[in-house]
């Protein structure tokens, strides 16, 4: 056996923990068009409206009895000043708006990170304005791009600190701060801040090395922070990065996943939402779900090989269309589960998914085959 199957195998057996299994209520409704024929029939109401809603509609089994609650996530936007890109600006507005027009209108709204394109204080100024426009209550959650240009000053400043924990409605919720803990790859060659800043916001790390994670300090309040939490009480922890390795070569996972999935091991209804991917992505590991999240500016390629095979297979947008596969996502928390909406937006004359079975990402497991990199090779997984 080579070092790449021992590799997989030791993610496998990690990640997967035998015949260990998510809440039996867990149920996914899949509502993914594949073809033109069933665009055309099945969603013309739709159409009309311009977006695509109810891609996926998963439900969990969550809140207390007796309680609900919903909320909006949205992230990834990656804002630019006015003056230098207007499409990744309207499409923030126009998700604030229909958040604003949700009846009954949210508890809160989560923001998981990438507000900023390159950590301006112009651009997450810009952001800060548009999402104050939203009178409800806000959570934050940092990304990369919001970081790596002053080290999270400004951010910090603007929407406060990560990690952080609050109990509501029987539902303890968690966010993570993934992207400030990178080791200093930039001092020993004196780069600017800008510089520091342009190498973190490619999608290849290379350079950066494995900048996602946790870090000890961070790992030891996130064991304190589920410490008094009923093992079969729902948890939801948010974070700008998925919690598994999904694909380390473009930081799509933490470096010290394995630790994060030993403390939420003992627990039976946990949920791990994030974004960073730019995908439609549902997997399941053990007793932890994994859902990643919309974002607003554009749909990342899926990665060519060396992922993980999807526990659900999900519809793949195309990368060089700024519309297919971007919007928002809205939950709603009832007493027997929760509904996890993806409202996708579509232009309705090219309303287009994947055709075929492949595009799903289930179709074999060519993509599903490790590929060692050099930069894969300098940090230990």
């Amino acid at each position: 056996m080579n070092d790449i199957d021992r590799d997989l195998r030791e993610r496998a057996r990690v990640l997967r923990r035998g015949e260990q299994r998510a809440d039996a209520g867990t149920r996914i409704d899949r509502r993914i068009f594949l073809h033109r024929s069933l665009w055309a029939g099945a969603a013309a109401g739709a159409a009309s409206f311009g977006l695509f809603p109810l891609l996926n509609t998963i439900d969990m089994a969550f809140a207390q009895e007796g309680q609900s609650f919903r909320f909006a996530w949205i992230s990834d936007t990656h804002l630019l000043p006015d003056d230098v890109n207007t499409r990744f600006v309207e499409k923030t507005i126009r998700a604030v708006q229909e958040v604003q027009a949700m009846d009954p209108s949210p508890d809160f709204l989560i923001f998981g990170g990438d507000l900023a394109q390159l950590g301006d204080p112009v651009e997450l100024k810009l952001g800060k304005g548009i999402l104050d426009e939203l009178e409800i209550k806000k959570l934050f959650i940092p990304g990369e791009h919001d970081w790596y240009l002053d080290m999270g000053k400004t951010w910090v400043e603007m929407f406060g600190a990560s990690p952080w924990k609050l109990d509501h409605k029987g539902v303890r919720l968690i966010g993570l701060d993934t992207v400030g803990q990178a080791p200093d790859y930039w001092s020993a060659t004196n780069m600017s801040p800008q510089e520091r800043m342009g190498h973190m916001a490619t999608l290849d790390g290379s350079v950066a090395g494995a900048w996602a994670g946790l870090g000890d300090e961070q790992l030891k309040w996130l064991a304190d922070a589920v410490a008094d939490w009923p093992k079969d009480a729902p948890l939801v922890v948010f974070s700008h990065n998925p919690l598994y390795e999904y694909y380390p070569p473009w930081n799509f996972w933490v470096r010290d996943w394995r630790a994060v999935h030993e403390i939420l091991a003992p627990f039976n209804r946990v949920t791990n939402l994030h974004g960073h991917t730019h995908q439609v992505l549902y997997n399941q590991f053990g007793k932890v779900r994994s859902i990643g999240m919309l974002a607003t500016a554009w749909p990342w390629p899926y990665a060519p090989e060396g992922v993980p095979a999807l526990t659900r297979c999900m519809v793949r947008a195309n990368p060089g269309d700024h519309f297919d596969g971007v919007g928002w996502d809205k939950l709603a928390f009832a007493g027997e589960g929760v509904e996890n909406e993806y409202v996708m937006w579509r232009p309705k004359e090219d309303a287009v998914f994947a055709q075929e079975p492949h595009d799903s990402g289930c179709a074999d497991n060519i993509n599903q085959r490790l590929h060692a990199r050099v930069a894969d090779r300098m940090w230990p997984y």
